[in-house]
């Protein structure tokens, strides 16, 4: 008994070191399949055994093979060691549950040894440890990826649902978020029919991003909506708005563009409170930057905003768009906007394909920012 004594202590003083290393080993990424390979090589390396991870994906569906490793290698060999272990009277099989204690498992991880001495209970107690550490990390996982996933559908919904202009107005809208994992944000399009066949554009972005920026963004949007339908001109809109959010104190500062459209006139008047000039893109192709004053931004109190009339000829398509779709990291936004300016694009792009064409040449799907935009365009009538 007192031989054994040492041995004891030694052998829970090495599954108490593997269950530390574990812990900086397994779950270094939020990606399912790399937790599954960090989870299966650790099994391989430290219990000697041929290792498999199943992952369920769906009610009902089978499990997806996620990670394969054998006690010597990586996929290549656990194949050939599961298969022969298969015949082996001597084989030790281990199957455990994905699982942090009673909740729902996330599959089984299996361990199979082929020959020599049965699983210890030290091994099972650090198996066992692994699996519902990796578990751990996968449900952290998915439940932020859930918690996004559903985030970014209520971006989605509230930048692509905007008011309806008159009919005399074609328009497109786009909106893309800063990777595939961006929270909500500030960035967002809007228009409103006005009085004898007008209709205002808008186009802003609140500071910052997340949930605060979000819902920030959903009170700016309400307050232009009940302003603007009273059918004062743009630069007094800002005006109203920048006085009302001043007062608040509790709102993020917010870059605004309004464009009223006169279709009947053929007029477009701007007013910017902080925020990037628009592009016109002419029947040929060719784009234009809108020269307009710029005010600060709303939320300051300063006011100072100031009208822009121009004529919009047939067929050009005003582009507004929020800083995401030029800026780039260590380029002078004057370079930036050059960039836009120059393009070309197909003779009589309609609104949808200048959208489709600004957000590709421009490199927008790989933006380090949120991306609105919307393009409108006077519809031309048919000839009696």
């Amino acid at each position: 008994m007192a031989e054994r004594e040492p041995e004891r202590e030694e052998s829970l003083l090495t599954r108490v070191r593997a269950m530390e290393q574990a812990v900086g080993e397994i779950g270094t990424t939020l990606d399912e399949t790399s937790t599954c390979r960090e989870l299966a090589a650790f099994a391989a390396r430290h219990l000697h055994a041929a290792t498999t991870v199943d992952l369920l994906t769906q009610p009902g569906a089978p499990p997806r093979r996620a990670a394969h490793m054998g006690p010597s290698g990586p996929s290549g060999h656990t194949g050939r060691a599961a298969a022969g272990a298969m015949g082996d009277p001597t084989t030790h099989r281990l199957s455990l549950p994905l699982a942090v204690h009673d909740e729902e498992s996330f599959g089984t991880v299996t361990l199979i040894r082929a020959g020599g001495t049965p699983f210890s209970g030290d091994e099972v107690a650090l198996a066992r440890h692994i699996a519902r550490l990796a578990a751990r990390h996968l449900g952290h996982a998915r439940r932020l990826a859930a918690a996004e996933d559903a985030a970014l559908h209520l971006q989605r919904a509230l930048v692509a649902e905007p008011g309806r202009p008159h009919p005399n107005l074609e328009i497109a809208g786009g909106y893309l978020p800063a990777g595939p994992r961006a929270l909500v944000g500030g960035d967002w399009f809007e228009t409103v029919r006005l009085h004898f066949g007008r209709s205002l554009l808008v186009v802003g972005d609140v500071m910052g991003h997340g949930l605060d920026a979000a819902v920030d963004m959903n009170a700016y949007r309400t307050a232009l909506r009940e302003v603007a339908a009273t059918d004062l001109p743009p630069h007094r809109v800002l005006r109203h708005l920048d006085s009302v959010v001043a007062e608040d104190g509790a709102r993020r500062p917010a870059t605004v563009l309004l464009v009223r459209v006169d279709p009947a006139r053929g007029t477009a008047t701007f007013a910017s409170a902080g925020h990037l000039p628009p592009a016109v893109f002419g029947a040929d192709g060719s784009a234009e930057l809108v020269d307009l004053p710029v005010g600060p931004p709303l939320g300051t109190g300063v006011g100072g905003y100031e009208p822009t009339t121009r004529p919009l000829r047939p067929g050009d398509t005003l582009l507004l768009f929020t800083d995401g779709l030029v800026e780039r990291r260590g380029e002078d936004i004057d370079d930036s906007l050059a960039r836009l300016a120059a393009l070309r694009l197909p003779r009589d792009s309609g609104p949808d394909q200048v959208v489709e064409e600004v957000l590709d040449r421009l490199g927008a799907h790989g933006a380090e920012d949120d991306v609105a935009v919307l393009a409108a365009r006077i519809r031309v009538r048919a000839s009696p």
